[in-house]
C-alpha cells in the first residue's frame, strides 16, 4: 500500500477528477449533434427516450456510490484497519451486485410495459439493451471508490473519459453504418444504446488494469481470504442505499427533468390530438435543447466545483473565510449561468440552424435556455451543501422537483404543446434553485450575494443581449453572399459567442463584480487579475 498522501495531493486529485468529469460532460454533449444530423429528429427522439435510464446508471457509478465507498474506505485505512477496509469493499460489491441484478431484471422484463406506458412499444428493444448497463456499474463503482479512497484519482478520471469516448464512437459508428444499410430508426437506436454497454466494459478494463498494477506487489489475497462477508452487512446496506442514493439523487436533477419528459410528453401530445409520428418529431425537436443545456451548465459547474475542495477545507478548519468562499462560488455560478443563458437566448435561431440544419423549435429552445441559469446555480449550491455535509436535503428537493415537473407537464403540455414542457421545466428548476438557495442562506446566515452585485449582473446581461441583437441585425444582409444557410448561421453563432464572451468579461472586470483576491482562485485568474489591475492603473 502506498503511503498516505499529503493534503496538496488530495487537492491535485480533486482537480484531476474535475478535469475528467469536464471532458466526459463535453463528450456526452457534443456527440448528440452529429447523431441528430444522421438520424433526424425522430431518430433523436427515440434515443433520448431511453437516455435518462442510462444517465441514472452513469450517476450511480460516477458520483454516488464511489464517493461513499471512498469516504468509508479512507476512514478505515487511516485507522490502519485494512482487513475491515477490504471487507467493506467486498460487501459493497455484493450489495451493489444484488442491486444491479434487480435493476437489470426489472428494466429488462419491464421494458415492454414501460414502452407501452410511453405510447411507443417499439422502444422495448432499446430498454432491454440499456438494462445491461446495470450489470456493469457495481464493479465500476467499487473500483472507483477504492482508488479515490487511496487518493489516486487518475484511474477514475481515465476510466470516465475512456468510457465516454468508446460510447460516443460506438454510437456514431452504429448510426452511420446502420443508416447506410437501411435499418429502422429503432434498430439504429438500439445499436446506439449498446454504446453504453461497450463504454462500461472499457471502463471496467481500464480500472482492473490500474488495480492489478496498484496491487501487484501487495499480498492482498491473504487479507481477502479471511474476510467474513456477512459481518456488518446491515451497516454497509444502510450506508450505500441511504447515503449513497442521497448523493446520487443530488447529481440527477437534469436527468430527472429529462426522465419526466420521456415518461409523459409523447403520450400527452398524442392525447392532445397530435398524430403519433408528428408527436415523435416534436419531441425530437424539443430534445435539441438537451445538448445546449448540458454545454451551458458545464462551464459554470466546473469552475464552481473547483472551489468546493476549498470550501470543505475551510469548513474542517472552522475558518472564518468559509462564508466568503461560499459567496464567491455562488457569484461565479450566477455570472457564468447568466452569460451563457442570455448569450444563447440572443443567438438561439442561428445556433439552431448551425447545429440542426433548420429553425424548427427555435421558440421552444429559447424558453429552455433559462434552464442553463437555473441549472448552473442549482448544481453549484448542491455541491456546496454537500461540501458542508448536507446530503439529504438536496436529494429531497430534487425528488420533489421531479414530481412537480411530471405534474406540470400534464397541465401545460395539454394546453401549450412542446412549449408547455419547456415552461414546466423552467418552473420546476426555478423552484428547485430557490429552495436550495434558501437552505444555503439559512446555513450561512447572511445574504449569499449583495443587491449591488445583482444589479450589476442584470445590467451586464441586458447590455450583452442588446449588443448581440444589434450584431445579428447588422450582419443579416450578408446572408445573400452565402449559398449555405447553415454556413452563414455558423458565422453568426460563432461571431456572437466571441463578441458576447469578450464583452461580458470586459464589463464584469470594469464594474468589479469580482474582487481581485477572488479572481486568483479561478482558472486563468492570474491573467484576468492582470487585466483588471492594469485597467485600474490606467
Amino acid at each position: 500500500m502506498r503511503p498516505n498522501r499529503s493534503s496538496n495531493d488530495w487537492f491535485k486529485g480533486a482537480f484531476i477528477l474535475t478535469l475528467g468529469a469536464l471532458i466526459t460532460k463535453i463528450l456526452s454533449a457534443f456527440y448528440r449533434v452529429p447523431f441528430q444530423n444522421i438520424v433526424g429528429d425522430i431518430g433523436f427522439y427515440i434515443y433520448q427516450q431511453v437516455y435518462p435510464f442510462y444517465g441514472l446508471a452513469l450517476v450511480l457509478s460516477t458520483y454516488g456510490f464511489p464517493v461513499i465507498i471512498s469516504k468509508h474506505f479512507t476512514e478505515l485505512k487511516e485507522k490502519n484497519q485494512m482487513e475491515k477496509a477490504f471487507r467493506f469493499l467486498a460487501l459493497s460489491y455484493l450489495v451493489l451486485s444484488i442491486l444491479g441484478i434487480l435493476s437489470f431484471l426489472i428494466l429488462y422484463f419491464g421494458a415492454s410495459w414501460l414502452a407501452n406506458q410511453m405510447d411507443d412499444p417499439s422502444l422495448t428493444l432499446l430498454f432491454r439493451v440499456i438494462s445491461v448497463v446495470f450489470l456493469v456499474f457495481p464493479i465500476i463503482s467499487v473500483l472507483r471508490g477504492y482508488f479515490q479512497g487511496i487518493g489516486n484519482m487518475i484511474p477514475t478520471a481515465v476510466s470516465q473519459v475512456g468510457e465516454q469516448l468508446i460510447r460516443v464512437m460506438t454510437i456514431l459508428t452504429v448510426a452511420i453504418l446502420f443508416t447506410r444499410e437501411g435499418f429502422s430508426l429503432y434498430v439504429i437506436g438500439g445499436g446506439a444504446a449498446f454504446g453504453s454497454v461497450t463504454g462500461g466494459l472499457v471502463a471496467i478494463l481500464i480500472l482492473i488494469t490500474f488495480f492489478l498494477k496498484e496491487t501487484k506487489d501487495a499480498n492482498y489475497s491473504i487479507k481477502l481470504r479471511n474476510i467474513q462477508l456477512f459481518y456488518d452487512l446491515g451497516k454497509v446496506i444502510k450506508l450505500l442505499l441511504i447515503q449513497g442514493f442521497a448523493v446520487c439523487i443530488s447529481s440527477m436533477v437534469i436527468i430527472f427533468i429529462q426522465l419526466a419528459d420521456s415518461l409523459n410528453m409523447l403520450s400527452l401530445l398524442v392525447t392532445n390530438g397530435v398524430e403519433l409520428e408528428a408527436a415523435k418529431g416534436l419531441k425530437g425537436v424539443y430534445d435539441r435543447g438537451q445538448p445546449l443545456i448540458q454545454l451551458g451548465t458545464i462551464v459554470a459547474t466546473s469552475m464552481s466545483l473547483s472551489l468546493v475542495p476549498v470550501i470543505s477545507s475551510e469548513r474542517m478548519k472552522a475558518n472564518e473565510n468559509l462564508q466568503g468562499k461560499i459567496s464567491f462560488a455562488v457569484q461565479i455560478s450566477l455570472i457564468i449561468g447568466a452569460a451563457a443563458t442570455v448569450g444563447l437566448l440572443a443567438i438561439i435561431q442561428p445556433t439552431n440552424v448551425m447545429l440542426y440544419e433548420n429553425q424548427a423549435g427555435s421558440s421552444v429552445l429559447a424558453v429552455l435556455t433559462t434552464v442553463i441559469f437555473f441549472g448552473s446555480v442549482t448544481l453549484t449550491v448542491i455541491a456546496i451543501l454537500q461540501g458542508l455535509g448536507f446530503m439529504f436535503f438536496p436529494a429531497i428537493v430534487i425528488l420533489l422537483t421531479f414530481v412537480l415537473k411530471y405534474v406540470l407537464n400534464i397541465l401545460l403540455i395539454t394546453k401549450f404543446g412542446p412549449i408547455g414542457a419547456a415552461i414546466s421545466t423552467n418552473i420546476s428548476m426555478g423552484l428547485c434553485m430557490l429552495l436550495l438557495w434558501w437552505k444555503l442562506a439559512m446555513l450561512v446566515r447572511k445574504p449569499l450575494v449583495s443587491g449591488v452585485f445583482l444589479l450589476k449582473l442584470t445590467g451586464t446581461s441586458m447590455l450583452m443581449f442588446f449588443i448581440l441583437k444589434m450584431y445579428l441585425f447588422v450582419i443579416q444582409p450578408l446572408d445573400q453572399w452565402f449559398d449555405s444557410n447553415r454556413l452563414f448561421a455558423a458565422i453568426q453563432a460563432f461571431g456572437g459567442v466571441s463578441i458576447g464572451g469578450i464583452l461580458f468579461i470586459f464589463v464584469i472586470l470594469r464594474v468589479k463584480m469580482i474582487q481581485s483576491e477572488d479572481l486568483a482562485l479561478l482558472p486563468f485568474g492570474s491573467k484576468l487579475l492582470y487585466f483588471q489591475t492594469r485597467k485600474e492603473k490606467e
